[in-house]
C-alpha cells in the first residue's frame, strides 16, 4: 500500500457555520478528532475547498438557481476555511469546483494509488463522492467516521452505511481505530 494521506474535505464557513443553509449541525463535533488526526499526520495532511465555477454549465445552472446564496465569487469569505480548520492547512488548499475532490490536483500530491484517510464535511456529499471516485481509480480509502460531519446526523449515518458496502476498497473507521494502527 502507498503512503497514507489525511484529506480534510471542505472545512469551510459555508459548511461549518450554524447560520449557513449548508452548515452541518455536527461540525463542532469533529474539531477534536480532526485535531488529533492532523497532529498524527503532520506533513501528510491536505485540506480542500469547494468553490463555485465561474461558468454554470449543464446541471450546475439549475443547482445555482436553487442555491442562490452560494452563487458568489470564489474569493467570498463564505468559502474561507472555518476558523477552527485554519491550523489544519499545512500547505495551500486544493480548490475544486466539484463535489468530489479526487482528481489531478490531489494525485499530484498523493500519487496515483495512495491510501486516503477522508474527513471533513459533508459525509453525504463531498466525502462520499470523493471516496467512490478514489476507490474506482484504485486508491485505498478509509473514511474517518467521527471526523466527518454530515448535513444531518441521519444523512451522515446513511452515507457511512453506503460507503461501508465498498469494503475492502473503502473502509470506515473511527479516529481511535486509525490512530491505534499507527502504534
Amino acid at each position: 500500500m502507498s503512503e497514507t494521506w489525511l484529506v480534510v474535505i471542505d472545512p469551510q464557513t459555508i459548511f461549518a457555520s450554524a447560520t449557513s443553509p449548508w452548515g452541518s449541525p455536527t461540525f463542532p463535533n469533529i474539531i477534536d478528532p480532526m485535531n488529533h488526526m492532523v497532529a498524527a499526520f503532520h506533513g501528510r495532511t491536505i485540506v480542500t475547498r469547494w468553490i463555485p465555477a465561474t461558468t454554470r454549465s449543464g446541471s450546475w445552472r439549475d443547482y445555482f438557481d436553487r442555491w442562490t446564496f452560494a452563487d458568489r465569487p470564489a474569493d467570498d469569505p463564505i468559502f474561507d476555511l472555518a476558523d477552527e480548520a485554519r491550523p489544519w492547512a499545512e500547505r495551500p488548499t486544493i480548490d475544486v469546483t466539484t463535489f468530489g475532490k479526487w482528481g489531478s490536483q490531489l494525485t499530484a500530491v498523493t500519487g496515483e494509488y495512495p491510501h486516503l484517510l477522508l474527513a471533513g464535511v459533508s459525509t453525504d456529499c463531498c466525502i462520499i463522492t470523493t471516496a467512490l471516485a478514489a476507490a474506482d481509480a484504485g486508491a485505498w480509502v478509509t473514511v474517518v467516521s467521527d471526523a466527518c460531519a454530515g448535513s444531518t446526523p441521519d444523512n451522515h449515518e446513511a452515507a457511512l452505511t453506503v460507503m461501508g458496502l465498498y469494503s475492502p476498497q473503502i473502509e470506515v473507521a473511527t479516529t481511535s481505530q486509525v490512530l491505534t494502527t499507527l502504534t
